[in-house]
């Protein structure tokens, strides 16, 4: 079994979010203690009776409760939102702890629903970091194939199959059966579109001409693929909050293979660029996830002047910048690869800066810490 970074709280509740397949229920699983009630959602009979009739999951609770459960697990429980309220209650008449878990943040939030605020914590479990794989890493692979537990662990030829499966459902029970978009044909478009163009900077209005879609369409499903937790949204850094919001995010889907699956790039191997695309894209989300788990206050940005000078990442924490990136695939650095460093440099000169790479070696290139991708995300806590 592969070990997670992600520790649950041994007795705090806790609402454990993250795309389907990235091993919440296996993880809560393995930490249940015996006796524990379970209600999974995603079996049939057990979604009707409760859909029907919250308060029979309430009854049906508060018995084994009596009976010394000291543990409630609800799997998917964005798929009956209301039980919410009904943990609440059972929250506040009972020493007991929850767990739930969910794939959609917003069916929760479009519903207003109760989301246990000062009574559960609130975890996020991603696809498998590379710590996490151990010595089943192998980075082409990852580049190409992602890092879905199901896939780490699956021959190539499955791992392909499982992938293809997983963009179909997608569609099929996040976005269809749960009703999040009227014109599933639209969405679909804008998905492979969002996938061709995932890491780089958002023009809203060209996805919409490209999809035939409204503008606002458009902002409306970059909006469902975060709050379906299956994109991540890296704004651009300035100095005053106020001026982020007026600026060009990147986007970036959760995982390289399901990138690959949706851009029907899973047996190609990629030209240069297409494999720039993706190394920049898993680092990017390995930072993300250390910062998640670490449960740090940094946040993570790109940098980019009005001149257009770019740096691929910049961690920012407590208001003040503690690294700048830039992400290269080759096994070679060259000053020609540092002209956006430069002038971050010039604007920031006290932070550190840093290409990532795959050199075998650490070096330095005029001021600039040239470093093996492993060893920089080694160094990640440095920083968080």
């Amino acid at each position: 079994m592969i070990t997670r970074s992600l520790v649950l709280p041994e007795r705090r509740s806790c609402l454990l979010l993250g795309p389907r397949q990235t091993g919440k229920s296996t993880l809560v699983r393995s930490n249940l203690p015996s006796g524990s009630f379970e209600a999974d959602l995603l079996q049939h009979d057990l979604f009707l009776r409760y859909s029907k009739d919250p308060s029979r999951f309430r009854l049906e609770a508060e018995a084994r409760i009596q009976k010394g459960a000291k543990t409630v697990f609800v799997d998917e429980v964005q798929k009956i939102p209301e039980l919410l309220d009904e943990v609440h209650g059972l929250i506040e008449r009972h020493r007991v702890r929850f767990i739930l878990t969910g794939s959609s943040a917003r069916k929760l939030k479009r519903r207003g629903t109760n989301l246990l605020a000062g009574r559960a914590v609130t975890r996020r479990l991603h696809p498998l970091t590379l710590g996490e794989q151990g010595q089943r890493f192998d980075l082409q692979r990852t580049l190409r194939l992602g890092s879905l537990p199901a896939i780490v662990t699956s021959p190539d030829s499955e791992a392909a199959d499982l992938l293809r499966s997983y963009a179909e459902t997608y569609l099929r029970e996040e976005i269809q059966a749960e009703a999040l978009v009227r014109n599933l044909g639209g969405f679909a478009r804008f998905l492979e579109i969002a996938a061709a163009q995932s890491g780089e900077i958002l023009n809203y209005s060209a996805v919409g001409r490209d999809a035939s879609l409204a503008t606002r369409t458009v902002q409306e499903y970059y909006r469902i693929l975060e709050d379906t937790l299956v994109g991540l949204r890296l704004d651009a850094w300035r100095k005053s909050p106020r001026a982020r919001l007026v600026t060009h995010p990147r986007f970036y889907l959760f995982d390289t293979g399901v990138t690959n699956a949706l851009n029907r790039r899973l047996t190609a191997r990629p030209d240069p660029v297409v494999h720039g695309k993706l190394f920049e894209q898993w680092i990017v989300l390995e930072v993300a996830r250390a910062i998640d788990y670490a449960g740090s206050e940094a946040r993570a940005y790109y940098w980019r002047t009005h001149m257009g000078a770019e740096v691929d990442l910049v961690v920012e924490k407590h208001g003040r910048l503690v690294l700048a990136a830039e992400i290269k695939s080759g096994k070679s650095v060259t000053g020609a690869d540092l002209s956006g460093l430069r002038s971050f440099g010039t604007a920031h000169p006290k932070v550190p800066r840093f290409v990532v790479a795959q050199v075998p070696e650490e070096y330095r290139l005029e001021n600039v810490a040239v470093l093996p991708y492993r060893r920089f995300l080694d160094r990640l806590d440095e920083w968080l």
